[in-house]
């Protein structure tokens, strides 16, 4: 009991002691010594500044004082048991990851070769145009346009992205606006500025339009040369290219699960078209 303060410690132990009405039976719960288990007591009362136990040869009996602590105790151990229970042997290992919306996209759709088959990983996808924190572990495995500067996380190469102009035959000579902070979306707007057919918020809108035959979108390569429905109506943007990087942190990488998933995702992103 450093400093004097109590911990759960001691007040496991504390109930292990009213629940079995004395020292001896308690410390054959506990594992812990009967003259170790009355100093951890008279701590405790001493901490609290409350008597907690009428001590008598029959053993020890809680006091209304040690009743009421008891009381007070039974939701709080029932919480910390479900936090500290150790996970069920035959649950898969959870990896979040976050990505894109054009990368989440590709990798959604060849989900059961990534998970494994039989599944042995849970996958939480986080699709998100901004960058999360893998270093507080917001996600575990994140897709980046530049590698990692950050100490503590270790990056690796991936294809080069690139943007095009995709619509449908026939579809009118008009631009649809993505409203998000993203590089692809920066620079259209630079672009044709407020000429547009409309904008949205989410990018995978402005593939639905363009497949409606509704107008022109800005697409990755990858997502647009494989819609059948699309074709490229102009030249690929060279600013908007960059290497896309895979990056986890050095912690986790080797842990079986995120190594598994790591190599099954570059192996389904390799095979994607572009």
């Amino acid at each position: 009991m450093a400093d004097g303060d109590p911990g759960w410690s001691d007040l496991h132990l504390f109930l292990a002691v009213a629940r079995a009405g004395g020292l001896s039976p308690a410390a054959r719960l506990t594992g812990t010594s009967p003259a170790t288990l009355g100093r951890r007591m008279y701590a405790l009362e001493r901490a609290l500044g409350r008597e907690l136990f009428v001590r008598h040869e029959r053993g020890y009996e809680p006091t209304a004082d040690g009743r009421a602590l008891m009381a007070d105790l039974a939701d709080v151990e029932t919480r910390i048991q479900r936090l500290i229970a150790r996970p069920d042997p035959g649950a898969r290992p959870l990896v979040k990851v976050s990505a894109g919306t054009w990368t989440t996209r590709a990798l959604l759709a060849r989900l059961d070769e990534i998970t494994g088959n039989p599944a042995d990983v849970r996958l939480r996808f986080i699709a998100a145009e901004n960058i999360l924190h893998i270093s507080r572990r917001e996600a575990v495995i994140g897709f980046r346009n530049r590698p990692p500067a950050e100490d503590g996380l270790a990056g690796r190469k991936l294809a080069r992205v690139e943007f095009a102009p995709y619509a449908a035959p026939g579809a009118p000579d008009l631009w649809i606006k993505v409203a998000a902070d993203t590089p692809s979306a920066r620079w259209l707007d630079r672009t044709i500025g407020a000429h547009a057919l409309c904008e949205v918020v989410a990018p995978r809108n402005s593939l639905d339009l363009a497949l409606a035959g509704k107008g022109v979108a800005l697409l990755p390569t990858f997502v647009g040369d494989e819609e059948p429905g699309l074709a490229r109506v102009g030249e690929t943007v060279p600013e908007l290219a960059h290497e896309q990087w895979l990056v986890t942190h050095q912690d986790d990488r080797h842990l079986p699960e995120v190594r598994r998933t790591i190599d099954r995702m570059c192996a389904v992103l390799a095979r994607r078209g572009g």
